[in-house]
């Protein structure tokens, strides 16, 4: 009878270690996409900053053993009060009324568990907010429902960024509600500090590649920086529940060599290095905002001039000064 329940038990602990294999490897050994979300997937977007690969180690390698281990033990509590003190098993109740240990260990031991968190906690803190010497500077502009960018540094002045119509991101074989009609372009391995303020309501930066997130509140400025390593196209969007076409403001970043950095300033009409800025041609008249409506019948989106706003767009409030 011991040797069957022992081979019962065995092979019950072995079908449960196959399944959580085959769970865990499909999805830990799935190609992740790089810059967007990968469908299906369990873990973190992959980081394409030092930043960011910190955050993921810290949530990695700190933060979810020590979940998964509390998890546990309150769980074994459970069935262990469940089986052992029920009814039947104890129809006598023990009246006592404290554990002196027990209750010195409940408390000291989530201090100590803490105390570690913390450590790690501060050193990434730290690292976060020890921004280095900026290469190039960005203010993002939150609006109801879109964003504005400009680069103070290269004369680049702020041009609207609207989401890309859905037949134009089915066209162009990119992510719908993340494709932008203009992107935020920074070069690769350079400093980019982010100035974030709102122009109406509270709107949120974010870029899970780059591990940033930073609130955009009217009349405030706030700062946050990321230095991508690789060059490619990265997603992001508003965080802060901010109206209904919230969904609807994406953030779209290419990160570039710095030569095809300096020739977007050109386009743009900034100025690189400090050159005497290049003649801007004129642009097509700009089209209104695109919205969740709009885009399933807009065709294509012109262009909006530097610095201005859509047509038909209602003038935001003035941004916070710089």
């Amino acid at each position: 009878m011991k040797s069957s329940f022992h081979g019962m038990r065995t092979r019950a602990l072995g079908a449960l270690a196959g399944a959580s294999a085959a769970f865990w490897g499909a999805s830990a050994w799935a190609s992740d996409r790089i810059g967007e979300p990968t469908p299906g997937a369990i873990d973190l977007q992959p980081g394409v900053t030092d930043l960011r690969n910190q955050a993921i180690w810290f949530h990695d390698i700190i933060l979810l053993p020590i979940i998964t281990i509390i998890t546990l033990f309150v769980l074994g509590l459970l069935v262990w009060v469940v089986i052992r003190y029920n009814k039947r098993a104890n129809p006598v109740p023990a009246k006592w009324s404290h554990n002196t240990a027990i209750e010195v260990a409940w408390t000291l031991i989530p201090v100590l568990i803490l105390v570690v968190i913390s450590i790690f906690s501060f050193r990434l803190l730290f690292d976060y907010n020890d921004m280095p010497k900026p290469d190039v500077t960005i203010k993002a502009t939150g609006y109801q429902w879109y964003w504005g960018y400009e680069y103070p540094d290269q004369k680049v002045g702020e041009f609207i960024s609207n989401i890309l119509p859905e037949a134009q991101a089915n066209a162009k074989g990119v992510p719908y509600r993340l494709a932008a009609t203009e992107p935020l372009v920074v070069p690769v391995n350079a400093v980019v500090r982010v100035q974030v303020t709102g122009a109406d309501v509270i709107h949120a930066f974010a870029v899970p590649s780059f591990g940033i997130i930073a609130d955009a509140v009217p009349g405030r400025l706030n700062e946050t920086w990321f230095k991508a390593n690789r060059i490619g196209t990265y997603y992001g969007n508003c965080r802060e529940l901010c109206g209904v076409e919230h969904a609807f403001m994406p953030i779209e970043v290419k990160v570039v060599s710095q030569a095809d950095f300096d020739a977007w300033v050109a386009k743009k009409g900034g100025s690189v290095g400090g050159a005497t800025p290049a003649p801007v041609e004129a642009a097509p008249a700009a089209a209104a905002v695109a919205t969740p409506a709009a885009a399933t019948v807009a065709a294509a989106t012109p262009e909006p001039k530097a610095g201005g706003t859509p047509a038909g767009t209602p003038a935001p409030s003035a941004p916070a000064a710089k």
